[in-house]
């Protein structure tokens, strides 16, 4: 038998190693082993009715022609659903961090959770060390668990998707896009959007779910409830805000922010084109 394999050729010994018959017998496969990464508790947050519990997404504005877009970045207060987006041309740790310091500047009130999925955007020692140094907890999704961070994936649609669109906008418009995030589009969905308020319904069986008769802004539900001075920010008072939100009413807002929004995307399509 030896003789006759002696004279096989290296040809045939490689087509017979490419036959399914032979990988099937003779390759085996190990699962992709995960990497722990010993940054932030994998645990669904729990600020028990206090503000201050974000959870942040980042939503990707298209490519073309290889070339990325424009990456916005969502934080939305799971108690409150006051929301601040930014936009910034990378989600590398350059542009990453000075933005995430002044979106959560932007919050009124003090900031104490921030939960995020496991994308090593947010999943870093360099956001870690931020969070640490401004004593934010640090949490992540849970494995098989989609509806962890579903609040601020339903923003995602109902926000930005709404009023950016799916397009792509170049990286070089990013600075342009964030001014018109803190101008005219957070401004209006926390003083002047109605947002749905979930009430949890228990059933004689146990099961629980949530039924949505309430609707009212970000700011209302935070301005209603109680002892909402505590946790606001040194420097801002419920005063301030309540002065801010009678400046203009919820048509002449959306107004504004809507024609803030066609010159902005006027300015890229004319760059663009």
């Amino acid at each position: 038998m030896f003789e006759r394999l002696a004279n096989i050729s290296v040809a045939q010994i490689y087509r017979f190693r490419n036959s399914e018959a032979y990988r099937k017998k003779n390759t085996s496969y190990q699962p992709t082993r995960p990497t722990p990464i010993p940054i932030g508790e994998r645990r669904k947050p729990r600020p028990q009715g206090r503000p201050g519990f974000l959870r942040i997404d980042t939503v990707h504005q298209g490519d073309r022609d290889g070339v990325k877009g424009i990456y916005h970045i969502n934080a939305v207060d799971e108690v409150t659903q006051w929301e601040i987006v930014a936009a910034t041309p990378q989600i590398s740790e350059y542009w990453l961090i000075p933005l995430l310091e002044r979106l959560l500047e932007q919050f009124p009130f003090v900031i104490l959770g921030f939960h995020s999925d496991n994308g090593s955007e947010f999943i870093n020692y360099t956001v870690a060390r931020l969070l640490e140094k401004l004593l934010i907890e640090q949490t992540k999704s849970r494995a098989h668990r989609t509806g962890d961070n579903g609040l601020v994936e339903s923003k995602n649609g109902a926000i930005i998707r709404k009023h950016m669109g799916f397009g792509h906008i170049a990286a070089q418009h990013a600075e342009a896009v964030d001014l018109f995030h803190r101008r005219y589009l957070n401004p209006y969905i926390n003083f002047h959007r109605p947002c749905a308020v979930a009430e949890i319904v228990e059933h004689p069986n146990g099961k629980r779910r949530r039924v949505y008769r309430k609707w009212a802004t970000p700011f209302e539900i935070f301005s209603q409830a109680p002892q909402c001075e505590s946790p606001l920010r040194p420097g801002v008072s419920m005063a301030d805000l309540e002065r801010f939100s009678q400046t203009q009413s919820d048509t002449e807002a959306a107004i504004e922010m809507q024609k803030a929004k066609r010159q902005l995307m006027a300015g890229i399509a004319k760059r663009r084109a």
